[in-house]
């Protein structure tokens, strides 16, 4: 499988495997763990992506216990998580409110807490959350660069950030911010649009794209002719319209790094299924303009 490299020291498998619903399977074990991302491995995805709130706290310790029983994994894997959002759940239970946090004790210690409870001594790729409006750009951007100058984090980038909130960071450090993980889906395809991906090709910076399914609303059937136009495609490729949907990211020049997660293995062993898909200019703009119920301007 393709690598997209974000610096000269970090590449990332163009798909990935997306770790926020780790914690809901019946089956924790670090041997089913171990089960998916061998299922991953076998088709080449080797970015696995993982954030201190998922599972409500508990999805890094679920993804440590199995790198503990398999530390050969460890090699294999690039290894992104996120910090910032503080919930009243897990070791914040006493939290009287949500809220971020890009402080430097707390972007610290989550990195501390993330690196102890995934039994790791190096996260590859850390990102801020959520872009926070109480932000100190000099002390967040501070305690990042220090991050990577300790080697306790290769490289850091952001999730959900405007440009103005990019541009607001970056000013305040030495490194440069390597990505930013968006919403990008056929249904929720403002990005390409609102200047968000164009802000990011313009730099040659990949975007990551959370939620590239719509969170299961692309199958709801409250669109039956993107349903149709996913399905004639799907039909033609011998994929499921799932494929297709991610595949319509990955046609787009912008290096989009689409991360999914399921807990089934059978779905999991078939993610890399969109790398089957040639589609062309006319074949985008068909789901496109079938996604927004109209034809462009």
């Amino acid at each position: 499988m393709e690598k997209i490299a974000l610096n000269e020291t970090l590449s990332l498998s163009r798909l990935i495997y997306g770790m926020w619903r780790l914690g809901d399977d019946n089956d924790t074990s670090p041997a089913h763990i171990q089960a998916k991302i061998e299922a991953c491995l076998a088709q080449g995805i080797t970015t696995m992506d993982q954030a201190d709130i998922y599972g409500g706290y508990q999805a890094e310790e679920i993804f440590g216990h199995a790198l503990l029983a398999a530390p050969h994994l460890r090699e294999q894997v690039e290894i992104v998580t996120k910090c910032d959002i503080v919930a009243p759940a897990g070791r914040y239970s006493a939290a009287r409110l949500k809220y971020y946090d890009t402080s430097a004790a707390h972007i610290r210690q989550s990195v501390e807490d993330s690196l102890r409870l995934m039994r790791i001594e190096t996260i590859d790729l850390l990102l801020i959350h959520r872009p926070d409006p109480f932000m100190n750009h000099h002390e967040t951007g501070s305690i990042l660069d220090q991050l990577i100058s300790s080697g306790k984090v290769k490289a850091v980038g952001v999730s959900n950030f405007k440009p103005h909130d990019w541009t607001l960071l970056q000013s305040a450090m030495e490194n440069q911010l390597v990505t930013n993980q968006i919403e990008i889906s056929v249904l929720a395809n403002q990005a390409f649009i609102n200047g968000d991906i164009a802000f990011l090709q313009e730099r040659g910076i990949p975007p990551m794209a959370w939620s590239p399914l719509a969170g299961g609303m692309l199958f709801s059937g409250d669109n039956p002719n993107l349903i149709a136009t996913l399905q004639a495609k799907a039909d033609d490729a011998g994929v499921d319209i799932g494929a297709v949907a991610v595949g319509w990211l990955l046609a787009h020049p912008a290096k989009i790094l689409p991360v999914l997660g399921t807990n089934n293995l059978e779905r999991i062993s078939h993610i890399s299924d969109a790398l089957k898909l040639d589609m062309d200019r006319t074949d985008w703009f068909e789901i496109y303009e079938s996604a927004n119920g109209t034809e462009v301007p």
